[in-house]
C-alpha cells in the first residue's frame, strides 16, 4: 500500500514550486527594463515577497522590471493571495474533473477547515469572489490613475520612462490601455495584502523600500478603495460565504464571523486612533504631521497591506506609533484570507481565554463555548511566531549590526506578518540576511502551525495514543 503524503508537504512543495518559476521568471534579462539581470538573490526576494504576498523589495519593481516583469509579479499575487492548490483545483472543476477524497483533505488543510464537506463549492465561491472584487475595484480605480499619467505626461515623459513604460506614443489611447494596467496591478496588490506598487519611482516618490502611495495620498477616491481592498481581502473567503448564506443576518452567523469581524472592526477603530494621537502629540520636531487620513490608513495597511501614505522612517522618532504599529503587523488579517499575521481570531481567542481563566471559567463567547483545543491551538502559535521573530531579529543582527535594533524588528515583523512595510533597511540587508528574511516571509504565510503539522502523521484522523500515562501536575508560574 502506497503511503499518503502529507498534505502540508503539498501544500509546502506548491509554494516553493511557484517561487523558484517565478524567480527563474524575474531573473531573465527581458523581465527588466535594463535588459539586464537582477540576480538569482534579488530575483528569488522579489518572487518570495510576492507570492507570500508580502511587498518587501529591494529593488524598484516600478522603474526596473518590464512590462513582462510585472506581469509575472501580478500572477504570483494572485497565486500567493489564493494559494496555487485553490486555483488548481478551480479550472479542474471548470474542466468537469472529479475531485477525490485525498485531494479534499489537501483543501481542508490549505483553507484551514474542519471538514471535507462543501470544499469543491467553497473553492469556487472563493476564486469568483475575489476576481469579481478585484475587476470592479479595477474600473474604479481605472480614472484616478489615468488622470495620474495625465499629469505625469503634461510634467514631462521622464517619469513614465521611469515606471518603465515603453514606446513614445504618449496618447489618449496609450494612457488609458497603461492606467487600465496600473489599477489592475493595483487591485492585485490591494486585494491580496500584498502591497507592491508600480507608480512609485525616482522622479516621484520612493521611501525606503516600502511600497508607498504618497503621490495618492490626497486623492480620497484612490485611498479609500485600496483601504476598502485590503480590508476585503483580509477578513477572510469563509465570512463572506457565511454572511451570504445566512443572508447577512447577524444573530446567525457563526462564532468565527463575528468573532473576525468585531476584532477587525475594534483593531481599525482604535489603531488609527492611537496612531493619530500618538502621531501628532507625542511628535518631535524631526516628524511630519499625520492627518486622520493617513492614521487610517496607517492602521487597515499595518494589517499585512504595506502599501504606505506616510513615511514610515518616521517611527524612529515616534516610539508610540511604532509600538502600535509592530503589534498591529503581528495580529495580521484572518484565517482563509489573503493576509498573514498569527490573525485575528488568535487574538480574540487568547484574550477570551486570559479573561475567563482570571475568572475561574470555561473561555465563551456569544453564548458558545471555545473548544479547549482552539485555546491550546492560540497560544502555541503566538508563542512560536513571537519565537520566530525573536531569533530572526537576533540573526540578522548579528550578521548587521549597525542596522538597528528598531529598524531590524520592525524589518522581521513586517516579513512574518507579510505587511511589507519597513523603516528603510531592505536594500540595505545584505545577501545572508536577504535569505534569512526569505525563509521568514515563507514561514510566516503558511504559518507556523503549517510548518510544524508536517510532523502530525495522524492527520487523516484524531488516532488514540495506545499508551495512556499517569497525569502528574508541573508547578507553573
Amino acid at each position: 500500500m502506497a503511503k499518503k503524503i502529507h498534505p502540508y508537504v503539498y501544500i509546502i512543495l506548491t509554494f516553493v514550486g511557484v517561487i523558484l518559476i517565478g524567480t527563474l521568471l524575474l531573473s531573465m534579462p527581458f523581465a527588466t527594463t535594463s535588459n539586464h539581470s537582477i540576480g538569482f538573490i534579488d530575483a528569488l526576494f522579489t518572487a518570495t515577497s510576492a507570492t507570500c504576498v508580502t511587498g518587501l523589495t529591494v529593488r524598484n519593481i516600478a522603474s526596473e522590471l518590464s512590462l513582462f516583469g510585472k506581469i509575472v509579479m501580478i500572477v504570483l499575487m494572485e497565486v500567493g493571495g489564493l494559494s496555487f492548490i485553490t486555483i488548481t483545483v478551480f479550472f479542474f472543476t471548470i474542466g468537469g474533473a472529479r475531485i477525490g477524497i485525498s485531494n479534499r483533505f489537501l483543501l481542508r488543510e490549505a483553507l484551514n477547515q474542519s471538514s471535507v464537506e462543501g470544499l469543491v463549492s467553497l473553492v469556487r465561491k472563493i476564486v469568483l469572489i475575489s476576481f469579481t472584487i478585484q475587476l470592479i475595484f479595477v474600473f474604479i480605480n481605472w480614472f484616478p490613475f489615468f488622470q495620474f499619467l495625465e499629469y505625469e505626461i503634461g510634467e514631462g515623459k521622464d517619469g513614465l520612462r521611469s515606471i518603465g513604460l515603453l514606446g513614445s506614443d504618449y496618447n489618449n489611447s496609450f494612457k488609458l490601455s497603461y492606467s487600465f494596467f496600473l489599477s489592475l496591478f493595483h487591485a492585485a496588490a490591494s486585494f491580496n495584502n500584498a502591497g507592491f506598487d508600480i507608480v512609485s519611482s525616482n522622479s516621484l516618490v520612493v521611501i525606503n523600500s516600502t511600497s508607498t502611495v504618497i503621490p495618492f495620498s490626497s486623492i480620497v477616491l484612490l485611498n479609500s478603495t485600496t483601504m476598502a481592498m485590503i480590508v476585503l481581502g483580509s477578513l477572510g473567503f469563509v465570512v463572506y460565504d457565511d454572511v451570504v448564506r445566512k443572508r447577512f443576518k447577524w444573530n446567525y452567523f457563526s462564532l468565527h464571523t463575528k468573532i473576525v469581524l468585531i476584532t477587525t472592526l475594534i483593531l481599525i477603530v482604535f489603531g488609527a486612533a492611537f496612531i493619530w494621537l500618538s502621531a501628532n502629540f507625542a511628535k518631535s520636531g524631526d516628524t511630519q504631521h499625520m492627518n486622520f487620513m493617513e492614521a487610517l490608513f496607517t492602521s487597515i495597511t499595518c494589517r499585512t497591506a504595506g502599501f504606505a501614505t506616510y513615511d514610515m522612517s518616521m517611527l524612529e522618532f515616534l516610539p508610540i506609533t511604532y509600538i502600535i504599529c509592530i503589534f498591529l503587523m503581528l495580529i495580521g488579517a484572518s484565517p482563509c484570507s489573503t493576509g498573514g499575521g498569527v490573525k485575528t481570531t488568535t487574538l480574540a481567542v487568547t484574550a477570551i481565554a486570559i479573561y475567563y481563566y482570571a475568572r475561574g471559567k470555561k473561555a465563551t463567547c456569544f453564548k458558545r463555548r471555545i473548544d479547549q483545543s482552539q485555546t491550546a491551538k492560540a497560544f502555541v502559535l503566538l508563542v512560536v511566531a513571537i519565537l520566530i521573530v525573536f531569533f530572526g531579529t537576533i540573526l540578522v543582527l548579528c550578521i548587521q549590526p549597525e542596522l538597528g535594533f528598531d529598524k531590524v524588528l520592525f524589518e522581521i515583523v513586517s516579513a512574518f506578518s507579510t505587511t511589507g512595510l519597513s523603516m528603510g533597511i531592505t536594500s540595505s540587508l545584505n545577501a545572508i540576511n536577504r535569505i534569512i528574511v526569505v525563509i521568514i516571509m515563507f514561514f510566516g504565510r503558511l504559518g507556523p502551525l503549517t510548518i510544524m503539522g508536517v510532523l502530525n502523521k495522524n492527520w487523516m484522523s484524531n488516532a488514540i495514543e495506545d499508551v495512556q500515562y499517569v497525569k502528574e501536575n508541573v508547578m507553573i508560574g
